[in-house]
């Protein structure tokens, strides 16, 4: 009797592997900053500048969204991790742009502002690598789909 064994077909890539691992420690590291950070200035001087407190909790609320969507899987989360990786691209340029443009807006400092300065740009590099992530993985799904339809 000759038992023949059928390879496997190719695993997909998932959003949580290789450098999607570093990417959430990242994200997750973001979040849990921004969401301490705005939770301080909220409690203790919210008075002195809204628009800058409320934009940072977003921007600990997007973080925490995409740390989520990039670990769980499926065709949903991914969906949920482009919208929230690009709220956040478009979130750190908008940001940056109005505070070095008109200061008087942002008394102090959010995460996004003058680019993510205060966080040393990781908020204005971290999207890019994220939409370059994402465009990866899919990128890969879309062969690992084609090589088991054929």
């Amino acid at each position: 009797m000759t038992v023949t064994v059928q390879p496997s077909p190719r695993p997909r890539a998932a959003r949580s592997s290789g450098i999607g691992r570093l990417l959430i420690a990242v994200y997750a590291v973001l979040a849990l900053g921004a969401a301490g950070r705005s939770a301080v200035q909220i409690i203790e001087r919210f008075d002195t500048a809204p628009l800058a407190f409320t934009l940072s909790a977003i921007a600990a609320l997007v973080y925490f969204v995409a740390t989520v969507a990039l670990i769980a899987p499926g065709k949903a989360w991914s969906r949920v991790a482009w919208a929230a990786i690009g709220f956040e691209a478009a979130g750190v340029l908008v940001v940056g742009a109005l505070s070095v443009a008109m200061p008087q807006l942002f008394p102090e400092a959010t995460v996004w502002s003058f680019f993510g300065m205060g966080y040393l740009f990781i908020p204005l590099v971290l999207p890019w690598l994220g939409l370059w992530w994402l465009a990866t993985v899919r990128r890969a799904e879309r062969v690992a789909a084609a090589a088991e339809a054929a």
